[in-house]
Order: structure tokens, then sequence, then C-alpha cells
């Protein structure tokens, strides 16, 4: 059965261990991207750390394109979802947008289950050796979900950053268009801004990426406005978010 929105492993409440060199394990292979036959990909260009506002104003974004995101099975929602990305010596940014008519949000704390309620998501699978990889998830409130999640055989767990502080913790920011950034509030569509430093993804494979490097990814949307889930993703997936062999291609531009 292909369900309307992500099944998930419990978040668990241990500090992120990292993967330990028992965790090793070769990703089965690449399973074909649906009926295009393809994988999407997106080359992400470099930039200059700059700072957040949340409406994706800072000038650095004017350097690349939107990238849209395809809502999953017939019916549904009819709102436009999209995404930017920029990456730096420091970290990725991110900047996602999505047209609505209210926000459907009401969890006012970091670690929930925001994917319950308007949320967007970015998955991260920096090294396709391991089935290990980095999800982060915000809310137009602008809370958060940071947690690193090791996939074996669809077995797969939420953990949790240990020291999340300073360096190692994301700088994020959203806005409303078109009204108040509060729950119930009537809007035209809302933003999210992040950047999501290397120093929280290590000691995950292939961090920090160079000039060249291929990275792994996804980006979902859920909107809950009608009381009824409707999703969006880059790379096709059929039920679960987790199908990482799924996910689309990052290319790291010079």
């Amino acid at each position: 059965m292909v369900l309307p929105v992500p099944v998930r492993g419990i978040v668990s409440v241990c500090v992120w261990a990292g993967v330990s060199a028992g965790a090793a394990c070769a990703a089965p292979e690449t399973a074909d991207a649906g009926a295009s036959g393809a994988l999407p990909e997106m080359t992400v260009a470099p930039t200059a750390d700059f700072a957040l506002t949340g409406d994706g104003s800072a000038p650095a974004w004017k350097s690349t394109t939107w990238v849209p995101l395809q809502r999953r099975g017939d019916g549904g929602l009819d709102y436009e979802t999209r995404v930017k990305l920029l990456y730096s010596a420091t970290g990725l940014y991110v900047l996602m947008d999505g047209s609505d008519a209210r926000i459907t949000a009401t969890l006012t704390e970091d670690f929930l289950d925001l994917w319950h309620e308007d949320v967007f998501e970015v998955f991260l699978w920096t090294d396709e050796a391991y089935p290990v990889y980095f999800e982060y998830e915000i809310s137009p409130l602008g809370y958060e979900l940071p947690i690193l999640v090791p996939n074996f055989g669809g077995e797969f767990l939420g953990w949790r950053p240990w020291h999340y502080e300073g360096e190692r913790r994301t700088r994020r920011a959203t806005a409303a268009l078109g009204g108040r950034r509060e729950p119930g509030a009537t809007i035209t569509g809302w933003r999210a801004e992040v950047f999501i430093p290397w120093a929280l993804l290590e000691p995950l494979q292939r961090v920090p990426p160079r000039p060249g490097s291929r990275w792994r990814a996804n980006f979902y949307r859920l909107d809950y406005d009608g009381g009824t889930a409707t999703a969006w993703y880059w790379a096709r997936v059929d039920g679960t978010f987790h199908q990482f062999q799924r996910f689309g291609i990052l290319r790291f531009a010079e």
C-alpha cells in the first residue's frame, strides 16, 4: 500500500553517536526512479557565507535558480513548491518556497513530530557506501527537527545531535507571505531558509563536499490544509520518504 504520508522511525532520545566502524554496510543498488527511469540532478553553486532573512532576499540567492518539486499522487492541494541550494566552505544553504492558503502548524518546540503538520524537509545522503543520511524538517513557525538516520533494510530510527551548539548548530529563519506567521493564519505562501553546517554532519563520509563531489538528496513538503495531507517530492518516492535509494543527485560546482 502506498502511504499518503511518510512512515517514520521513533525519534530516539539517545545522543548522536555518529557512525561507528562496525556500522559500515554497502547500500543497495540504486533503484529505478520511477516511470521516468532517471534520477533528477541539481547543480549546487558555491557562495560566500551570508545572513539568513527567512524570505530569501539575500543577494546570494540571485545566483541560482528555483527547482520545482512535484506533487505526489492525484488530487490533493494544487500548491507550487520549489527549492534553491548554495554551498560555502562552512555549510549548505537551503531555501524552500511554497504557495499556501493557511498555516496548519501548532507545535512550538524543536525536536517534535513536525511532519504531522505543515513542513518542509531536506534529506542528505553524503556517501552511497553507507545507509546513513541526515534528515532536516522545519515548520512555518520556525521549529526544527534535525536527525541522523541509519536505515538498514528499511528499519530506521532518528538520532538527535549531541553537543548541538556553536558551529554545529543550524541557522534558520521562516517567513509567511501575505499574512502573519502564526497558527491558523491566512497566507499566500511561506518560505524557509536554512544553513546546515558541515560540522553538524560529521562524521558522515565525504563531508564537506569538494567541487565535483556528488551527493544524493531529496526534498519534500507536507501540507495539511483541509485536514488531509498533500505531499511533494523532488525525486519520486512511492511509499515512505525514507526510500534513500531513489534520492536525486547533487553535484557541487566549482
